[in-house]
Parts: structure tokens; sequence; C-alpha cells
């Protein structure tokens, strides 16, 4: 089939090999130039056109922004009429009423609503690799799916082999609420060889390195329901990972600190949720405790409380003078109760992003309600212990690793003050 394409619908083209020239009135007006003898030599170029495709069924298609398409008809013959649509019949309704409940119970429908997501406690984990001689790590476990929100994943550091259940460090990393690695405990690690969290597995401590939704993605107490939600999946999958869900000690740096406080002081609150891990100790790195104090201990106009841009203002949705309910809320030394476990407090008497002060009133209002603490303030060290010679650096990670081995025993390891062997000190 020959078929030529025209975008006007009156355009020159159109008249002669439509055939419409030969027989158009307003001839000279499109062709005012054209006498007689044009015009018979135009409409036998038309039907010496028309005769090339004669006997070829007429199509006519149409297409968005490509003009239209013509099939040139045979001049000496009609084409057939395109027969018009045939007219949807209304089906009749049906005199039973039975049978037709049974016909529309019986038709496929699609799902108001779309499925909702997998089970992270039956996901295959992931595989396996060997980062150090004795330890496997599993990278990259779904544990939770919030609802609009990305899955969240953790990695498993795992001794191996195993000598029955494992005790557990949940290790929350920081960042400012704002942005941060889940296996990531500051700069100064990042060389070490093995890395923490491998000396730990190797000494047959299972290390769980939690993501957590950010404040950029999500606000206060959405971070604070993902570590519960990691909790429920590590007392859920305890048998098929062979750990110990009733020996868990948490531990964070930074604002990962100040999550792993308010998840260990909140457990057993009221709308906390079903019993998940039994907690035997909070470890935090330089964390801050009291949202709504922070302009106090701070240096003057170093901190400003009504800044919607702050760290803290971003976790909250508001700064913290605009939202003293939420800062409360968020602040783990204002719900502190006899219940919370033993804690472990490390912070640098030089740090200037989160004042030590701040663990001095975590500590004030664990021992007031007599909860068991340890607070050591770290002479010379900035925040991340920047400004710390490396010898300083593992003291302050023995003594974090000893508290946990410490709290993580079994009552028939005896009164062995470091079971699981790591060396620790009294003060770093």
């Amino acid at each position: 089939m020959v078929e030529f394409v025209f975008d006007t619908a009156r355009s020159l083209t159109d008249l002669i090999f439509t055939g419409t020239l030969a027989r158009h009135p307003g001839l000279k007006a499109v062709v005012p130039h054209c006498g007689g003898a044009a015009v018979a030599q135009l409409r036998r170029l038309y039907y010496d056109l028309a005769g090339q495709v004669a006997r070829r069924v007429v199509r006519h298609r149409a297409r968005p922004g490509a003009g239209h398409r013509l099939a040139l008809p045979d001049h000496r013959q009609r084409p057939d009429p395109v027969p018009p649509p045939r007219p949807l019949r209304k089906p009749m309704p049906s005199e039973d009423p039975m049978q037709e409940e049974a016909v529309s119970q019986d038709a496929p429908s699609f799902p108001a609503q779309p499925p909702a997501p997998p089970d992270p406690a039956r996901l295959p984990l992931p595989p396996h690799a060997r980062p150090a001689p004795g330890v496997r790590l599993l990278r990259g476990a779904v544990y939770a799916v919030p609802d609009g929100s990305r899955p969240l994943e953790t990695d498993l550091w795992l001794p191996e082999p195993a000598d029955g259940p494992l005790p557990v460090v949940v290790f929350v990393h920081g960042g400012g609420w704002r942005t941060g690695l889940r296996d990531d405990p500051g700069p100064r690690f990042r060389h070490w060889l093995p890395g923490p969290f491998a000396r730990l597995a190797g000494a047959g401590v299972a290390v769980v390195c939690p993501d957590y939704r950010l404040s950029g993605e999500a606000r206060h107490p959405a971070q604070l329901d993902d570590l519960r939600a990691l909790l429920v999946w590590l007392r859920d999958r305890a048998g098929e990972l062979g750990l110990d869900p009733d020996r868990v000690v948490l531990w964070g740096e930074s604002a990962g600190g100040h999550l792993a406080a308010l998840t260990a002081l909140t457990l057993g609150a009221a709308g906390a949720g079903a019993p998940t891990v039994t907690v035997r100790g909070c470890v935090t790195w330089y964390a801050p405790t009291d949202l709504t104090r922070l302009a106090d201990d701070h240096p003057p106009g170093r901190f400003d409380p009504r800044d919607p841009a702050s760290r803290e203002a971003l976790l909250l949705g508001a700064a913290p003078a605009a939202a003293p309910g939420p800062a409360r809320d968020a602040s783990p030394a204002l719900r502190v109760t006899p219940a919370a476990p033993p804690f472990l407090l490390l912070h640098g008497t030089e740090d200037e992003l989160v004042p030590c002060a701040q663990s001095d009133r975590l500590a004030t209002a664990l021992r007031a309600a007599g909860v068991p603490v340890e607070q050591v303030r770290v002479p010379g060290a900035n925040h991340l212990w920047l400004g710390l010679a490396e010898e300083e650096v593992e003291r302050v990670f023995a003594r974090t690793a000893g508290f946990v081995t410490r709290h993580c025993a079994r009552e028939t390891d005896g009164q062995e003050d470091n079971p699981l062997g790591i060396r620790s000190s009294e003060e770093p």
C-alpha cells in the first residue's frame, strides 16, 4: 500500500492527491496563478497516481504529532464503507440472586490496597562472609519495612564456631540523627585491623549494627520505633542465629548513644509494645541526654534552642524551645526509672559538639533512681575521641568491652569479672 503523509487538511497536496482539486469550487483562490491548462494537467497527474494503487483497500489512520496517513483510493470504484461499531450489550440482570452473588465472588478483582511486604522475620538471611579469622559476617539483613520508607537493614558479626547461644551487643551509629553508616564507630577506629566489631565477635559476642530512619526521613519517635523493631526481630530469629535474647547490651556513639539510652530506658514503658529482649546494660559515648538543657550546657551563644535548622530541631520536627513536649520525650535524662538497666557513660571533657555536662545530667538522674551507673570523664578528649592518643582510644574501647562482657555473662560463668577475656581497665 502506498501512503502519503499530509499535515494540513486543506493543503494543495491534499487537494491534488485526494481528488478534491478537480472538483474544488474555490480552485482559483487556492491556485490563483493556474489557468485551465494547469488544472487539467493536475487532474491527469491525480488519475495517473490513483491508477497505480487501484483496487486497494482504503485505509486511514491518524497518529498524534505525525500528521494523517491516507491511502490513495481507486477512483473507479468506491471503497466499502467501514461498518459502525457494534453497540455494547448491557448484561441482563440475573433472575437468581444467589447465582449472581456466586459469580461476583468468583470473579478476580484487583486489591484496593497494595499487598503488605513480606515479614522480615521470615525473609532469607544474606550470605555470610568471613572478614577475620573466627568471625562470620551477615551484611544487610532486612529487619523492618516501615510504611512509606525504605527497608531497614542490619549487619551481624557472629563468632564462629559459637559456644551455645551468644550474648548480643547492639551498636547504634551516630551522625547527628541526620547521616552516618551503621558499621562506623567513628574515625578513630576505621584503621583498626581487626576492627572493633570483629574483636568483640572474636571474643564470643554477637554484634548487631542496624540502620534506622534518619531525621531527613522521619522525625522522633520513628528512630525509637525502629530500634524496638530490631529487638523484636532479634528475639524472633534468635534460634536461627544462635543468639541469647536475654543477654543484650545496647551501645551507641553520639546521636546513636542518645538513641541507645532512650531505647534502654523506655522498653518497659507503657505503649512500648510487647516485651522484646532483656537489656542487661547500656553504653553511651559522648551522647546528648537532655535536649531541653543544651543551651545551658553550651558556652553562651554556641547553641540556639530556637533555631529550626539545628540537628535537634530536625529530629523533633521543630526547635526544642518551640516543642518542649517532644524535647522532653526525646531526652533520656528525663525518662529514667528505677527499672533502668546499668549504664556506662564515657564523655570527653573537651567535647565542643555535645558538652560533657550532658552525660553528667544522665548520671545524676540514674543515681537518683538507684540505677547502677559508671561515669567516665575522659580528660582532653573532644567529640569522636579526637585529641586522644591512640593508646587512650584503645583503653576507651577496652573499658566498653569489659562492661559488655560483665553484663552479658551467664549465671554459670561465676564471679569472673571478664569471662570473655577482653582486656579492660578501671579508668581510661
